[in-house]
């Protein structure tokens, strides 16, 4: 599979990033500071992470956590150099947990993925006051759109993430106020495990400003 590349010309190359045991901070061109989108929308859950943690005792914790973050980092690795068409994108990933999940995403990147705009992306907002890295955005059945990927330890309902819409809402809206590039498609590929079948989440943008306004809101009126 070879992807078309159609690149979305940005006014920088990278932004500058401060991670702490609170969240991440991105740095933009002009200097502000803006707190990670994925910092504010995971505030509410660190109580509950906390008590999921006493629950489980703190090794196996760690183990959870662990396997989860590595499967995540190495699968979004992998599927980045498969867009770019690079030919040993599996390069150093032998883990059977990972291959699998990537086997299942590929499927769907391979019949439903092209003209590849931009990956792993820096982008920010003065306006809503937050920044973070897109995973993808490109065609998604032949519609542009934002594209993020999830992996997950069960199959999880449309209910259960809803910050992951606001999420991908938040993305397309630096995007426009970057670019004045206007996405309304949110799409969520989740990879869950030891299931073949991946599952497609696809949103309206217009549906997820209003929560994603409430949930910055909130945050920097609790924690800021």
């Amino acid at each position: 599979m070879n992807f078309d590349h159609n690149p979305i010309d940005l006014p920088y190359e990278d932004l500058v990033a401060d991670t702490t045991p609170t969240g991440r901070t991105y740095f933009t061109p002009s200097g502000n500071a803006l707190k990670s989108i994925t910092t504010v929308l995971g505030a509410k859950k660190k109580e509950a992470l906390l008590e999921w943690r006493k629950r489980v005792g703190e090794e196996e914790a760690n183990r959870i956590s662990h396997h989860a973050s590595t499967r995540g980092s190495a699968v979004h690795n992998i599927a980045e150099r498969y867009l770019n068409n690079e030919e040993n994108y599996l390069k150093g990933e032998s883990m059977p947990h990972v291959l699998f999940s990537w086997k299942t995403i590929k499927k769907l990147l391979d019949a439903r993925v092209d003209n590849i705009r931009s990956q792993e992306t820096p982008l920010y907002s003065d306006t809503l006051r937050v920044a973070g890295r897109v995973d993808l955005i490109a065609d998604f059945n032949g519609e542009l759109s934002i594209i993020d990927f999830k992996t997950s330890s069960r199959r999880k309902s449309r209910d259960e993430i809803h910050t992951y819409f606001m999420q991908a809402c938040a993305y397309s809206l630096m995007l426009q106020e970057l670019t004045e590039i206007e996405i309304e498609k949110l799409v969520i590929l989740m990879v869950v495990d030891n299931d073949p079948n991946p599952i497609i989440f696809e949103e309206n943008r217009e549906e997820w400003i209003d929560p994603l306004i409430a949930e910055i809101t909130e945050y920097y009126e609790k924690y800021c």
